[in-house]
Parts: C-alpha cells; structure tokens; sequence
C-alpha cells in the first residue's frame, strides 16, 4: 500500500507542476487579450456604458494604441523618411471619382458624343444617298403574299374601279346601232376593235401590277438602305464610344494622377510635422538616486534642454552638485558646477636665491619684447531699417488717391578674416506692404510689395595676391503667400515656394572690402515648391508632377559699394546665370542698385531699383489693350519678361558694427 501511494506521488505530482508551468507560461498573453477585449468591448460605438469622464476614455484609447500599434518611435522616423521618397504614397483615388470632369480640357462629354453621332449620320446618309443598293433576293420572297396583284383576265376590275379610264375611242357601247353595221367590213371593223379593248385592258393590268411590284421594291430598297445606314451607324458609333472611353480615361486617370501626388505631398509635409511634434511632446522621467537614496527627476525630451541637480556622495558623505542636462530622449550631459577647485598634493621646487643681484641696476622694461598680439579676425554687423509712408487726399483737384505703405529690411553679417583664410556669413531680411484706397473693400485688399529672406556664406582660401579658392551657399525664399492681385484666393507663391538653393564652387577676386568678383564653373542650382498642390510649380521651370528642378551652370556674382561724403553709400549687386544644359534658352540674370543717404544718426532715405530677367519664369502674353494673346488652339502664350521694380523709403535706420579682439601668441 505505501509502495503503491508512494508511485502514485512520484506520476502525478510532477504531472501537476509542467502543466501549471504551461498554464502560466500561456496565462500571460490569455490574460493580455482577454482585458483588452473587456476595454474595447466599453470603448466600443453603440454601448450602453457610458464613462464618467471623457478623459478617462481617451486615456483607454491611448493605452489600447500603445500596446496594440508600433513604438511611436518607429511611427515617427517612417514618416520622417516617408516625407523624402517621392515613390511612396498614402492615398490614391481612382480616376473616375475626380470631380468637375466635364471642366477638364479635352474630356468629351454627352453634347460631343451627340454631336459627333449626328454628324456620323449625316455623313453616312451622304454616302447611301443615290447609291444603288443591292436587296438580298430573300428580302422578296413574301412579296406575292404582300402585294395583290391583278390576275390575267381580270383587267377590267381597274377600270371598274376608276383606277383606269378607258378611251372614248375603245369603249364599249351597250348596244349597237344597225347603221353601224351594214356590210361585212363594218362587223370585221368592231371585232377589231374589241381586240384592240382586250390589249389595252390586259397592257394596263401588266402597268399596274409592274408599279405594285416596283412599288414594294423601292419600299423594301428604302427599308434595307436604312438598316444598312443603322448598321454603318452603330459601327461607327462603337468605334467612337470606345475612343472616347479610352480618351476620357487617360484625361481623368492624368489630371487625378497630378491630384494625388499634390495631395500626398500635403500630407507628407502635414504627417512631417505632426511627427516631429509627437517627438517633441514624446518624454519620460528618470529618477537619479545617490548613495544617500535622494532622488532627482529629470525630464528626457526632444523638447527643450531641462535641467537638474544631482548631490553626489561618497561612504564619508562628501558631497559635490553635478548639473544634469537632457539633450534628447535618450541622452543626457553631467556637468560639474562652477566654483569647485581640485587641489592635488605636489612637490614644491625649491630655488636658492642670489641676493646680490638685488645690487645689480635696473633693466630698461621698454626692451621687453612682446609675446602676444591683438588680431581681430571676427567682424560682426548690420543694418535696419523701417520705412512708413502714408498719403492722404480729400477734394484734391489735380487728382491722386490715399494710400500707405511700410517697408522693413534687416541685413547682417558675420565676416571672419585672418591670414589666408575667409569666410563671409550674411542674411537679408526684407517685407513691406501697401493699403490702397478703400480700406474693408474686397476689391482693395492690403497687398505685400517686398518679401525676401537670404543667407549667404562664402568660405575662401588665398591663392595669388586679391584671388581666393572660395565655395558659396546661397539659400533663398519668402516668408507670405504671394498673390495675383486683387485675387488673394489663389496663392502664386509661398513660403518655401519657390526656394532657391545654389552650391557654388570658383575663384573669388577681392581687392578691398568695397569689391568682390566672384566667378563659379562650377554651380548647382535647386529650385524647390514644397507644397506643389498649393502652389503651381510650372511657372517657376519645375516640371509638373515634380517638386524640385536641378541644373548645372556658370555662375557670376559682382558686388561694389562706394560711399560718398561720408554719408552717402551706394551699392550695387549683379548675379548672371547660364545653364550647361541649355546655355541659350535658360539664362537669369539678376541686378540691385541701392542708393542710401544718411540724414542724421537714426533718419534715412533709401532709394533702390531691382530688376530681374529669368527665362524659366513666365508671363501671359498681352496686346496693346491688355487683353491675353492666345494661339491657334485657343491657349493663352506664355514668355518670359523683365521684372523691374523700384521704391524710395525714408524712415528709421540703424548700424552695428563691432569688432571681436582676441590675443594671439607671437612664435
């Protein structure tokens, strides 16, 4: 018995522990489905449960996202490197859902299939008309059903029936006369004469039933020619539908194409900055703990640097504070606080010292030579200024309008020169508006006149004398909406559309500050529209369905400044642009004059003409009324022009110009 009990042990119990191990190895994710199924079933639509605060439902939501959905981390960087691949998109719509089809160019509608079907049919009746037509014998056979026709013998029913008349001269007397017959001749006379009446009669039933006959071919002719003209008809009709079919399929299926990369564009650059949002707001705390368990929260973020102390201990609970500095969510810098000195214990040199050199006569310290020199290689500056102009008229009798305008431009620089190295950093800053008369009139809207934002930097290196081996960036855009006024529902151009950026690599020739001739072989231009369903890209060279056009070029660069009585200054800056690829039809060229007066320390007036010549860049063609120039199928011709513009601002001006001294150790 106690062997038997003892057996039973020895099975069994281990039996229990593997299956209750298996039961808790499965019990987790048994567990995990089965509570996520208990809070989808209350955060599902349509349940009676309500929560009592909707915060609460919308952390449920959250938690359930962030268990069941990808790290945010890997959500970001996919559509971080989404945003860069033109292949990928999000969204597509087939062709046949594009609204306003009927409005596309080149998409046949209902009126233009009718129309052609009508002309189909004229031109087919044209060709059937007068054409003798061949009716299959079969067509008829059911002509002796169809059409009653005079039996031989029975002739004289038509003249019964007035269908015929019969001549005075052969017809039939009820009775004859005896005066009428008073020899033979006269008896063989009217036996000829009924002859002659059977002939007649039997000619006119032979004309009678020969027009029934002809009759019935001419309708069965007529019918059959009017299947063949349907026939020919629906043929052709076939043929059309199914080019029109293919027609209007290619205009939807290109026009929705170029709507779904527009829209996917958007959404790339929307998803962009909605992730790196999510990366800013994403963040965890960590506690840092010491020896003496004092714990201090740090924040780890892409958001912002945060800041915390730490009070470091050792076994003796020595103590010293370390700053600690998140630089993003998975890093963070130590620092040691300012004011600690670090003393170390060291052997002291000892030095006899020969007092009789006290007796020894002074040295004269002008002889000292100098180990250190003062250079200034940093030069640090700019200029601003804001210009307000404001005109009024009332009853003004030779005429004008009221109007305001403000002009602001800002420009900097950062310019390092020491030895046989440059490097030049500059950013232009320019927006100005104008309000026409009419002030809350639609018609009159405040229009923007000047929006510019550039940077520069050029780095060169000394070769012979004035010549520099120098590279330029040059990046260049606007900060609005431009608009095609009064329209300002429409946008022409925006912020990042276009943008210009230029890598340029040359020889920079640079006798003095006032003049630099910078010439580049080698240059790449980029020109950009981010947001190319906002913005039409073609009217700036960009082929539509791309965003961004590249192209290799010379490029030169002249700038000269001259100032004049101490408060005059003029300066003027010329940029010319030839494309390798096509150097006679894609040339740009670019030219500012600026004309500054100083009237005192803080007034000045500025005078300034821009004009610009770019063959990528196009305009509709005009007569001398103003109305477009269209060509022969009926579009609108487009050609590049000269774009001039020009402005006089006096206002408020300001000037910076600082050096930085640093030392530098004479060898």
């Amino acid at each position: 018995m106690k062997f038997s009990a003892i057996l039973f042990l020895l099975l069994f119990v281990p039996t229990l522990f593997v299956q209750a191990q298996e039961e808790n190895e499965v019990g987790y994710s048994d567990s995990l489905d089965h509570n996520l199924l208990i809070l989808k079933r209350y955060l599902s639509e349509g349940s009676d449960w309500q929560f009592t605060n909707p915060l609460i439902e919308k952390r449920l939501s959250g938690l359930i996202d962030f268990i069941e959905n990808e790290p945010i981390d890997t959500i970001i960087q996919y559509f971080r490197n989404a945003r860069n691949q033109e292949e990928v998109t999000f969204i597509y719509r087939l062709p046949e859902n594009y609204p306003d089809s009927l409005a596309l160019p080149g998409y046949a509608n209902a009126d233009y299939l009718r129309a052609r079907v009508t002309a189909i049919r004229r031109q087919v009746e044209r060709e059937y008309t007068g054409r003798p037509i061949n009716v299959p014998g079969e067509l008829l056979n059911k002509m002796e059903r169809e059409v009653v026709f005079i039996p031989e013998g029975e002739g004289m029913r038509l003249f019964a029936d007035s269908i015929f008349v019969m001549p005075d001269s052969l017809r039939m007397l009820d009775a004859i006369p005896d005066d009428m017959v008073q020899s033979p001749e006269d008896f063989r006379r009217i036996l000829r004469l009924e002859e002659q009446r059977k002939q007649y009669v039997e000619a006119k039933r032979i004309e009678y039933n020969d027009s029934l006959e002809e009759a019935y071919k001419t309708r069965i002719a007529q019918r059959y020619r009017l299947q063949l003209i349907d026939q020919q008809v629906a043929a052709q009709y076939g043929r059309l539908a199914d080019s029109v079919r293919v027609n209007n399929f290619q205009v939807l299926k290109f026009h929705n194409d170029q709507a779904v990369a527009s829209v996917n564009d958007s959404l790339k650059q929307a998803l962009a900055w909605v992730a790196g949002f999510a990366d800013l707001i994403d963040n965890s705390t960590v506690n840092l703990v010491n020896l003496t368990d004092d714990a201090s929260p740090l924040v780890l973020s892409n958001a912002g640097n945060f800041f915390t102390r730490v009070w470091l201990k050792n076994r003796q609970n020595d103590s010293i504070s370390v700053l600690v500095q998140n630089i993003d969510k998975a890093s963070m810098r130590l620092v040691i606080e300012d004011g600690y000195t670090f003393s170390r214990f060291r052997q002291q040199a000892v030095k006899d010292f020969d007092f009789a050199s006290l007796n020894k006569p002074s040295v004269n310290l002008d002889k000292v030579n100098s180990r250190y020199q003062a250079v200034t290689p940093w030069t640090l500056g700019g200029d601003g200024n804001v210009g307000f102009t404001q005109t009024y008229l009332s009853n003004w009798k030779k005429g004008g309008s009221s109007a305001m305008s403000i002009l602001f431009v800002a420009r900097t620089y950062a310019n390092y020169s020491l030895d046989k190295i440059r490097w030049e950093n500059s950013a232009e800053l320019r927006n100005g508006w104008v309000k026409l008369p009419g002030e809350g009139d639609e018609k009159n809207p405040i229009q923007k006149n000047d929006d510019k934002l550039k940077l520069t930097s050029r780095f060169g290196l000394s070769a012979i004398k004035k010549w520099y081996y120098s590279t330029e960036v040059d990046f260049e855009t606007q900060f609005f909406n431009g608009y095609k006024y009064p329209n300002t529902d429409d946008p022409i151009s925006a912020f990042m559309a276009p943008a210009r950026l230029m890598f340029k690599v040359g020889l920079d020739y640079k006798p003095s500050k006032d003049f630099s001739l910078f010439v580049s072989p080698l240059t790449s231009k980029t020109v950009l529209v981010q947001d190319t369903m906002k913005i039409d890209q073609t009217n700036f060279g960009i082929p539509r369905g791309k965003r961004a056009h590249w192209e290799p070029g010379l490029h030169t660069d002249l700038k000269f400044k001259k100032d004049f009585a101490g408060n005059i200054t003029f300066e003027t800056k010329y940029r010319m642009f030839i494309n390798y690829l096509e150097p006679r039809d894609r040339f740009e060229m670019e030219w500012e004059n600026l004309l500054s007066v100083q009237l005192n320390d803080f007034i000045s007036l500025r005078a300034m003409l821009h004009t610009i010549y770019d063959t990528k860049i196009l305009f509709d063609k005009t007569d001398k009324e103003g109305n477009p120039v269209l060509d022969v199928n009926g579009n609108k011709i487009r050609e590049p022009k000269l774009q001039l513009r020009e402005f006089v601002t006096i206002g408020f001006s300001y000037k910076i110009n600082r050096r930085v001294v640093r030392a530098r150790e004479i060898r």
